[in-house]
């Protein structure tokens, strides 16, 4: 019998992504049900959820895998910087040609502007302020960076500061541009699970000359606790070729551009 071809770890990690989601659509799923779904060992399966449980993605408790809230799993970056990344960075790779050398920028702590360190690799004099933790830490290693972290009440689950030091702080900037992202659009319509969230977001909208929406397919369709305007608001959306056509079709309806990256397509 020839040995079995032994996975990359790019391939086991994407397996562990697709486990991930299968127990956050059913809230818990059997230990044996899962080996038998992703037809792997059940000492393999083991070592998956060993592994999500130990970045906090999800409890492993006796037999069983259980998901966390909702709530969480929509906002926490630690299940949102790992999903979608090739999106992201096609996202992120369309937004830098917009970012012009010398300038200031504004970015919130979406997960959707971490692929956006190395492409501003090749600008010069850039200033970011950001109230992302991560994304500070990301930016921060880049020549020609200058980051700002806007500090305030901090939240280790969102690795962010949001708060009135946050808002109060970017009402004495004024930048060249806003890059942000929203967890939910629905028909042009913006929302929001964390109130406190939206007011940094709206903050910066108004600190800022012009603004670009960045957000992927997933995000469409879909609404949360608090609405907060809507893409008017942006100069222009950047989102991915599998968007529905009636979601694009809704934000022209605005009178925004739509940009629409295919994340097949190299970037030149």
């Amino acid at each position: 019998m020839p040995a079995r071809t032994r996975l990359s770890q790019a391939a086991v990690e994407e397996r562990r992504q697709a486990v991930l989601r299968y127990v956050v659509e059913h809230g818990e799923t059997r230990i044996d049900d899962l080996a038998d779904r992703f037809e792997v060992s059940l000492m393999t399966m083991h070592r998956d959820l060993d592994d999500l449980a130990k970045r906090s993605l999800l409890r492993k408790e006796r037999g069983r895998a259980v998901a966390f809230p909702a709530l969480t799993m929509e906002t926490a970056t630690r299940f949102r910087e790992s999903v979608g990344v090739p999106v992201k960075a096609a996202l992120c790779a369309a937004a830098v040609d917009r970012i012009k050398p010398g300038s200031t920028v504004l970015m919130d702590d979406s997960t959707t502007l971490f692929p956006l360190a190395p492409a501003l690799a090749r600008l010069d004099q850039v200033t970011v302020v950001t109230n992302s933790v991560g994304l500070a830490q990301r930016l921060g290693s880049v020549p020609g960076v200058d980051v700002t972290l806007l500090g305030g009440r901090y939240h280790g689950d969102f690795s962010s500061c949001t708060g009135p030091a946050v808002t109060r702080a970017l009402s004495h900037i004024r930048a060249d541009l806003a890059l942000l992202s929203a967890t939910a659009v629905l028909s042009g319509r913006l929302f929001h699970p964390l109130s406190e969230y939206i007011e940094v977001k709206l903050s910066m909208l108004a600190s800022a000359e012009q603004a670009l929406l960045l957000v992927d397919h997933s995000k469409f369709g879909k609404t949360a606790t608090y609405g907060y305007g809507t893409v008017a608001d942006y100069h222009a959306v950047i989102t991915d070729t599998s968007t529905s056509d009636a979601e694009i079709a809704a934000i022209r309806g605005f009178g925004v551009p739509v940009h629409a990256v295919d994340p097949e397509t190299p970037a030149p």
